[in-house]
């Protein structure tokens, strides 16, 4: 169920992922490698526990529990000055020598995440996935025919969680510093409008929506002082008039390319008979 997906990964991105953990490891002494590591496994744990609450709700009561459960980590991160540096944050994370340049860093966020991506289209393919995809169109048929709608919701909170830990862990090696605003409500906002743009129940609609956010987001800035107004009004104006995304959109014009070579053939035949 995309929406679920949608809703669990920020929440459980911002409460478990990119809490400063990842920033202390480095600052242990533990290598950049086990950072990266222990960050998807820090996200999995964080996503399990809230994750076990949040599926006991359902629709709107859902999205606002997840985003409380971010509110509340956020409170922690920024008055827990002893553990994560409260407002002034943690600083001089930064990459181990072999990923220090531009290019090398990019090379491996490029390939961490093209991993990522490929994990979870095999998910979204598996009998797992299709079970999720039951979960969403029809709760009631998917109890009927066995499937535990709540485990199923909770182990796509777990999967989230732990693929947005590698997000988080990259993030913060990027950036080379992480304060508790990166635990904010605007962000998961920002992450739900990218899979809106992009498309919803495809994995490739947040990859696209992202790149496209993005883009316009750093082209807007440079062109005018009205750009979040223009980019919402954008945004807008796309989710209106395709609700599916600017993937669902590409996907429906593949599709129906056939359907119209299938109709010319089947109207040459016709006359050709006649």
């Amino acid at each position: 169920m995309t929406e679920t997906r949608t809703l669990v990964l920020i929440p459980a991105r911002m409460a478990a992922t990119r809490l400063p953990g990842k920033p202390l490891l480095d600052l242990a002494g533990l290598p950049m490698i086990a950072a990266l590591l222990l960050g998807p496994v820090l996200g999995l744990l964080g996503a399990a526990v809230f994750g076990f609450f949040a599926v006991q709700l359902s629709g709107v009561y859902f999205a606002m529990l997840t985003l409380a459960f971010a509110q509340i980590v956020w409170s922690v991160a920024f008055q827990w000055v002893g553990l994560t540096g409260g407002d002034n944050g943690i600083l001089g994370v930064w990459p181990e020598r072999w990923a220090a340049s531009p290019s090398h860093f990019y090379w491996l966020s490029l390939v961490v995440a093209a991993l990522a991506v490929g994990a979870l289209r095999m998910i979204t393919f598996s009998p797992f996935g299709f079970a999720l995809r039951a979960t969403r169109d029809s709760p009631l048929r998917g109890e009927a025919i066995g499937i535990d709608g709540k485990r199923i919701q909770w182990s796509a909170f777990v999967i989230a969680g732990t693929v947005a830990g590698v997000g988080g862990a990259l993030f913060a090696y990027l950036k080379g510093s992480v304060f508790p605003d990166v635990l904010g409500i605007p962000l998961s906002v920002d992450a739900l409008v990218m899979v809106l743009l992009g498309g919803v129940e495809t994995v490739s609609g947040a990859i696209v929506g992202a790149i496209v956010y993005k883009a316009l987001s750093i082209w807007l800035v440079s062109q005018t002082e009205w750009s979040k107004l223009v980019l919402g009004g954008f945004i807008v104006v796309i989710v209106v008039a395709f609700p599916k995304g600017i993937v669902g959109v590409m996907e429906s014009i593949r599709h129906r390319r056939p359907s119209s070579a299938k109709a010319a053939l089947l109207a040459s035949h016709v006359e050709t008979a006649e």
